[in-house]
């Protein structure tokens, strides 16, 4: 799509680690001012939605990836997108992702799709006609495209756009698990998931085994421990072959962009979506050598994003059209 293959990193960010790392320790996009909404949900939780102040017109939903917010730099960069159109938008953070800790015994996780589905459906019911946009980043992307291969023909949005997408989720566990990853990434989430569990074992005794759940040092350990047991999962396996976005892709049908880096340190080349790409007329890609992981920064600093402006393109394209 136009420029899409056109990508080249500035000469100083070369490289799947520097391009991954750079965006959460150092980019700074210019932040929109934004409001919290807290819808509670029908089962008794919560979930905090942040929204753009001001704009009209279009709606584009953000879908943060594991362990994010709309604090994260790409949803940042995103936010400054969607104000530059005069659009509206608004980050759904995840339960337990918005600085507090969610009431129930559960948490968010890759496959996790009732969440944003309710979320949608209120939208859609408070506004008749409205043209919704998704762009999820990294696990979000994951959930936004499972759902809409759930939803099919049904899901009322005019288009999404999915960035550094883990399709296959066993894939990506395998090569996060071994190093270099383990230690620059893997380590990092389990810090911060590990907390997480540790404040909801305080809530509901027995809910996991924490003494297992806290001596977790891959994902593999982590998700057999707590994401299945609390998902509803036989063990790990069980929840990444249910919960991956790969094999709904060719329900998807509405129009679709997918950004991924061929370098990116989490998701394997190999698992790409190239055969699903080629049989439906309802995604695109834009599979490109470089960029990381949620990086592909731009400018001297790296303040701005070639994937975010690729994917306000593609929906402006859409949600105009």
């Amino acid at each position: 799509m136009g420029d899409a293959a056109e990508y080249r990193p500035p000469w100083w960010y070369r490289g799947r680690h520097l391009q991954t790392l750079w965006g959460p320790l150092f980019r700074r996009p210019r932040r929109p001012r934004v409001r919290r909404e807290r819808w509670e949900t029908p089962d008794g939780d919560f979930l905090d939605l942040d929204w753009l102040v001001g704009g009209s017109g279009p709606l584009v939903l953000i879908l943060h990836g594991l362990e994010g917010s709309s604090l994260s730099h790409y949803a940042s960069g995103l936010l400054a997108e969607i104000a530059a159109l005069g659009w509206r938008g608004a980050v759904i953070n995840f339960r337990s992702c918005s600085g507090e800790l969610n009431r129930l015994p559960r948490l968010y996780h890759s496959g996790e799709t009732s969440d944003l589905g309710w979320v949608v459906a209120r939208l859609v019911d408070a506004e008749p006609g409205l043209r919704l946009g998704l762009v999820g980043v990294s696990l979000g992307g994951n959930v936004a495209l499972k759902w809409l291969g759930e939803r099919r023909e049904a899901a009322p949005v005019a288009a999404a756009v999915a960035v550094s997408t883990p399709f296959d989720l066993e894939a990506c566990a395998r090569v996060l698990d071994r190093q270099p990853g383990r230690l620059l990434y893997t380590a990092q989430f389990l810090r911060s998931m590990k907390a997480k569990v540790r404040a909801k074992a305080h809530m509901y005794d027995g809910l996991v085994n924490l003494a297992a759940a806290l001596r977790a040092r891959t994902f593999a350990e982590y998700d057999r421990h707590v994401t299945a047991p609390l998902g509803g999962f036989a063990d790990e396996r069980d929840y990444w072959t249910r919960s991956s976005s790969g094999p709904y892709l060719p329900q998807i049908r509405r129009p679709c962009l997918l950004i991924n880096a061929v370098n990116d340190p989490f998701i394997p080349a190999a698992s790409l979506p190239t055969a699903a790409l080629a049989a439906s007329p309802w995604l695109e890609a834009a599979f490109v050598a470089e960029g990381g992981h949620a990086g592909f920064l731009e400018g001297r600093t790296g303040r701005t994003s070639w994937a975010e402006r690729q994917a306000m393109a593609f929906l402006r394209r859409h949600l105009l059209g």
